[in-house]
C-alpha cells in the first residue's frame, strides 16, 4: 500500500524511494545547488500562544487525502494530526508504554473484561472554544464507529457500546474481550473532536478541516502547505516553537534538494536509499542531525496454503529455509533495515526470532533436502509465483534478488517468478486466492502485539482445507489453525502481560512450524533536520514528535 491514498494495513512501500525518476532527477539536483524559490504564505492571525520564538518547516512527499480522524486511514494524514489532535490514551516517547492523555488514568476494566470505565480529564476546550467532557468523547468515538469510515472495523467490531457516565466519565462496553483494548484507544483516529464542529452520519466527514484539543490548531490546509499554530488555551504542557509548516513536495529528488538548501528545517518521508545515504555523508561536514530509528513497519512473504504447491508443509518450509535477508538487506535495502525471524518487529519484548533458530539464512542445504522429499528436482523445479503491487518497486527487487538467488544457489530446483499487478487488481485478487506468494508491507494500527498476529492468522470459518473467511483469507494465505484461533483468542482475553508474552511465543513457534507466511525485513525509520533544532527525534509510534522540537 503506498502512501498516498492507501490503507494502513497494507501500508506504505518503500516503491517510492526507489523511483528511477527520483535517481534521475537526484543525478541533477546534486550537481545544482541553487535554492528553489520558496513557497510563501502570509501568517496566520491568532492562535499562535504556544513557548518559542519560531515555526518550523517540514518537508515531506506524503500529500494527505484527508484529515478527518474517523477516514483517515494512512500515514499521511495521522502525521498531521497526532499533533492536532488528543486520544484518551497515547505512549511515553519512544517506548510502547501507554499513559493518559484526556484520560486520567488507565481504564477500570471488568472481572470478564467486557467493561472498560475511563475517568475523563476536566479543563479541557476544543480549538473552537467548546468545552471538552465525557459527552464530547463518547460523541467522538460514537462518530469513529458510525460514520463508515475506512478504519472504522477498529472500533465497530470489538466495541458493542460507548456512552458517558457521568461528566468526567465514560463506559465502553465490548463485545469480546480484548486485552488490547487500550492501546486501540491510542490510535490516532480516536481522537476527541468538537461536537459543534463535526456530525455523525454516514460518510459525513470533512477531509481539509480539524478542530480537536491538540497542542496545535489547523490554521491553513492546501495540497502543498498545511499550517498549524500552537494552541495557546491547551490544557498540557506548550509546544517549545510557535508553529509547523507542512511543505508538501513533489517526489524525493525535490525534498532532497530543499533540505540541502536549507528550504526546509526538516525532512522526513520519503527519500531513496542513495538519498539517505548521500545525506548521512554530509551530516558532519554540513553540521545537520541524521537521526535512525528501528521502524515498527515489516515486509513479510505470505504463503498461500490452498494453492499447490505451497499446501505441502516440506514446500514452504524449504522457501523459509532457501531465504537469506542479510543479503536482501544489503542488496535492496543497502543496510537501511534490518533481518526479520519473527511476525513481530524486535521492538516488543515478546518477539522470538524463530524462523532463524528453525531455518536460519540461506540454508540451501536444508531447503534442497526438503523439496526433494516433496518430489522436486532440477528435472522437476518448483515454479513460484511472487506477486507484489506494480508500485512498489522495492518489492521487485525483493523478487528479483530471490530470483536469481534461487537460480544460483538452488541449482534452479525453485524457479522464482517475479509477477507485477496493478494496485487495484493486486488487493482486489488477494483476497480471492488467485496468487501463489505475495510481498506484503505491514504497518500496524495499534502498539500492540495482537495487530501483527490477528489481522493475519485468525480464521473463525475454515478447516483443514484451508480458511473459508477470516482475517487469513482476506490477506490471501488462507491458513486455517484450530490451535491457532485458540491461541489468538487467549491472548485478547488475558488481561496479565506475562501470561501473554507466553501465548505470544506460542504462537510465534506455531507460526515456524506451519509457516503460512515468512517474516522478511524490519524497517529502518530516517528523518534529517537542520543544525540549530533541539528536541529533533523519531518514535517508533507516533513517528516525529513536533510539539517539542525548537530553533536553538
Amino acid at each position: 500500500m503506498n502512501w498516498f491514498g492507501l490503507s494502513r494495513r497494507q501500508f506504505w512501500s518503500w516503491g517510492k524511494f526507489f523511483s528511477l525518476l527520483s535517481l534521475c532527477c537526484l543525478l541533477i539536483v546534486s550537481c545544482n545547488t541553487s535554492r528553489p524559490p520558496a513557497q510563501t504564505t502570509t501568517p496566520a492571525t491568532g492562535g499562535g500562544g504556544g513557548g518559542g520564538n519560531s515555526r518550523i518547516t517540514v518537508g515531506t512527499t506524503l500529500r494527505p487525502r484527508t484529515i478527518d480522524p474517523a477516514d483517515n486511514y494512512e500515514l499521511t494524514g495521522t502525521n498531521i494530526t497526532t499533533s492536532l489532535c488528543d486520544r484518551l490514551y497515547t505512549y511515553k516517547l519512544g517506548t510502547g508504554e501507554l499513559e493518559p492523555q484526556l484520560a486520567t488514568a488507565l481504564p477500570k476494566v471488568s472481572q470478564d473484561g467486557l467493561t472498560y470505565t475511563i475517568p475523563i480529564r476536566t479543563g479541557v476546550v476544543f480549538h473552537d472554544g467548546t468545552p471538552f467532557n465525557a459527552e464530547a468523547m463518547a460523541f467522538s468515538l460514537n462518530r469513529f464507529i458510525k460514520n463508515g469510515g475506512k478504519p472504522s472495523a477498529l472500533l465497530s467490531d470489538v466495541v458493542s457500546s460507548v456512552a458517558a457516565t457521568g461528566n468526567d466519565q465514560i463506559t465502553i462496553k465490548l463485545k469480546n474481550s480484548f486485552a488490547a483494548f487500550p492501546s486501540v484507544l491510542a490510535f490516532p483516529g480516536m481522537c476527541a473532536v468538537s461536537p459543534k464542529a463535526y456530525q455523525i452520519g454516514s460518510g459525513k466527514f470533512l477531509p481539509t478541516k480539524f478542530v480537536g484539543t491538540g497542542p496545535y490548531q489547523l490554521r491553513q490546509f492546501t495540497p502543498n502547505l498545511v499550517r498549524m499554530d500552537a494552541f495557546d488555551k491547551y490544557w498540557g504542557a506548550k509546544p517549545t516553537n510557535q508553529g509547523i509548516d507542512f511543505q508538501i513536495l513533489s517526489n524525493a529528488a525535490n525534498l532532497y534538494n530543499s533540505f540541502r538548501t536549507g528550504a526546509v528545517d526538516i525532512a522526513y518521508q520519503t527519500f531513496d536509499p542513495q538519498q539517505v545515504e548521500s545525506l548521512k555523508q554530509q551530516a558532519t561536514s554540513k553540521g545537520w542531525q541524521a537521526i535512525e530509528e528501528k521502524s515498527n513497519t515489516v515486509t513479510h512473504m505470505i504463503l498461500n496454503v490452498k494453492q499447490k504447491p505451497l499446501d505441502q508443509l516440506e514446500v514452504r518450509q524449504a522457501i523459509a529455509s532457501m531465504i537469506d535477508r542479510p543479503l536482501l538487506i544489503q542488496r535492496v535495502y543497502q543496510n537501511q533495515a534490518q533481518p526479520l525471524y519473527s511476525m513481530l518487529p524486535d521492538t516488543f519484548d515478546s518477539y522470538k526470532p524463530v524462523f532463524q533458530s528453525a531455518y536460519g539464512d540461506g540454508n540451501v542445504e536444508k531447503a534442497k533436502a526438503l523439496l526433494a522429499k516433496a518430489g522436486y528436482t532440477k528435472e522437476n523445479p518448483l515454479k513460484l509465483q511472487v506477486v507484489y503491487p506494480g508500485y512498489s518497486l522495492i518489492r521487485e527487487q525483493i523478487a528479483g534478488t530471490l530470483r536469481g538467488y534461487a537460480a544460483q544457489k538452488l541449482e534452479g530446483i525453485i524457479q522464482i517468478q517475479p509477477q507485477p499487478e496493478e494496485s487495484a487488481t493486486f488487493f482486489a485478487n488477494q483476497a480471492k486466492g488467485a496468487y501463489q506468494a505475495i510481498l506484503q508491507d505491514w504497518y500496524p494500527d495499534f502498539g500492540d502485539p495482537d495487530n501483527y498476529i490477528q489481522p493475519f492468522l485468525s480464521c473463525p470459518k475454515g478447516d483443514a482445507s484451508g480458511c473459508e473467511n477470516g482475517a487469513s483469507q482476506s490477506q490471501g494465505s488462507f491458513y486455517y489453525s484450530d490451535r491457532m484461533n485458540k491461541l489468538i483468542a487467549q491472548q485478547r482475553q488475558a488481561q496479565d502481560p506475562q501470561a501473554r508474552a507466553k501465548i505470544f511465543g506460542e504462537i510465534q513457534d506455531a507460526i515456524a512450524q506451519d509457516v503460512p507466511i515468512i517474516p522478511l525485513v524490519q524497517n529502518k525509520d530516517y528523518v534529517f533536520a537542520q543544525k540549530g533544532l533541539q528536541g529533533v527525534q523519531i518514535d517508533p509510534i507516533l513517528k516525529l514528535p513536533l510539539w517539542q522540537i525548537k530553533k536553538g
